[in-house]
């Protein structure tokens, strides 16, 4: 019996080291560069993603031209939502995985004023064009797929040479914020990046053919510390119960 007792005892222990010295599964960390066009819906979607899965994603926000700049530099985020042009750009430079881009939400492109001014009329490009010449100032963004088009908006108007001396760059963020600080009278972003912004109005989208639609895409890196936990992200933000967040943040879903 006591030399039962000595081996059980012995097994025991050397049974309980075993358990000690098993490793503990960890969540994953995934780490995420998204577009400031996306950010209202990820800033909802995240933390339910978190809860679910027990994993922790860290994100930055920036412009899509911004983004493409730091990975050219060495940066390598597990994922990356931009403009479908920007993924598909980055996977054919080897940034991104091939055939990993999803596609998440379309965005128009809105004009903003201050909360309670007058609402300059922008129903028809002829309208339009009439309202930007008679601003005194107008936001725009410096780095964004909006600021650029609205350069070449102004071309297609005939106003480029009566309106550029009244923008005002935005280096990054929102215009709005400008708008509300007296710092410019309206303001030109994604609808999804004005609608946040307290103290201005959305004027409406840009009209008729003046308008950009841009699609945002999710875009996996092939060197992704957990792949199994990067596309358990995507699949979450691309699926139907996350189609209410992108509509209710001022963008287009898919469904």
């Amino acid at each position: 019996m006591r030399t039962w007792s000595k081996i059980a005892i012995a097994g025991m222990a050397a049974g309980f080291g075993m358990m000690i010295a098993a490793p503990v599964a960890r969540a994953a960390e995934v780490t995420v560069m998204c577009s400031n066009a996306f950010k209202e819906v990820f800033l909802e979607l995240v933390p339910q993603f978190e809860r679910t899965t027990g994993n922790k994603i860290s994100v930055t926000y920036d412009s899509t031209t911004n983004f493409q700049n730091q990975i050219k530099n060495g940066a390598k985020p597990d994922l990356v939502i931009a403009t479908d042009e920007a993924i598909d750009t980055l996977i054919k430079q080897g940034k991104l995985a091939a055939g990993s881009r999803v596609d998440l939400a379309r965005s128009r492109i809105g004009i903003a004023v201050r909360a309670g001014a007058p609402k300059p009329d922008i129903r028809t490009p002829e309208a339009l064009k009439k309202s930007l010449l008679a601003a005194k100032s107008i936001a725009n963004s410096k780095s964004g797929i909006s600021g650029f088009h609205f350069l070449n908006v102004i071309e297609r108007l005939g106003i480029a040479d009566q309106v550029k001396p009244k923008i005002v760059e935005v280096e990054s963020g929102p215009v709005g914020v400008f708008i509300v600080n007296g710092k410019a009278e309206m303001g030109l972003q994604q609808m999804s990046e004005l609608l946040p912004v307290a103290g201005i109005e959305i004027v409406g989208p840009l009209p008729g053919d003046l308008q950009k639609i841009t699609t945002f895409s999710a875009g996996l890196s092939a060197t992704a510390k957990d792949l199994s936990a990067a596309k358990a992200l995507v699949k979450f933000v691309s699926g139907e119960p996350a189609q209410p967040v992108i509509k209710k943040k001022g963008m287009e879903a898919r469904w």
